[in-house]
């Protein structure tokens, strides 16, 4: 009996092996269908479509490099705009705190009885180097005597009654005001006729 089954068990095998052979061969067969399938049906596009799409891609590019190149010299030009205003402000506040010195040379030169003093021309000299300086720096004084009242660049800190001048005009300055290009660094100090 032992050799009945072993014959019964080999002849299954037998039979349970070319079930699986032809599973295999099937599935290769599907396999290689699907692949012909895939390479019979590729999108033949013709000579102007992919020109067409070449176009598209250059167009798209050449977009983006202009948006670029914009976005670059707004950049810089904001970047020097930032520039000039640090050197602005950095001038308006050295004169800034230089202006009571320039101030007090003034009232010297004012002041002085001896016109012809070596103290005098000293302090004289002195008073002048200080505005050449700072005209060279962009900085002039504002115009105020004889002018109309602007309380943009003129403080009033007296009214006066005056009949001779006309209303709103500034008939005396205590203090001068100095600006840098269109920004006042300090106001001239007046008097102001009703």
């Amino acid at each position: 009996m032992d050799s009945e089954k072993i014959n019964n068990e080999a002849l299954e095998q037998e039979e349970e092996t070319p079930v699986v052979e032809e599973a295999v061969e099937t599935t290769e067969e599907a396999a290689e269908e699907t692949a012909e399938e895939i390479i019979e049906e590729p999108a033949k596009e013709s000579p102007e479509d992919k020109i067409k799409e070449l176009e598209q891609a250059v167009k798209d590019n050449f977009d983006k490099f202009l948006r670029k190149a914009a976005e670059f010299e707004n950049f810089r030009k904001r970047t020097n705009n930032e520039k000039a205003g640090m050197y602005n402000n950095g001038v308006r506040d050295t004169v800034e705190k230089l202006l009571p010195v320039i101030d007090n040379f003034e009232r010297a030169v004012e002041m002085s009885e001896e016109k012809e003093s070596s103290l005098y021309k000293g302090v004289e000299m002195i008073l002048k180097q200080f505005l050449e300086i700072i005209a060279s720096l962009g900085v002039e004084e504002i115009p105020a005597l004889g002018e109309p009242f602007d309380p943009n660049v003129h403080s009033a800190v007296m009214h006066v009654e005056d009949e001779k001048c006309d209303e709103n005009v500034v008939v005396e300055v205590f203090q001068k005001g100095y600006r840098l290009g269109d920004r006042v660094i300090r106001p001239s100090m007046v008097k102001v006729a009703n």
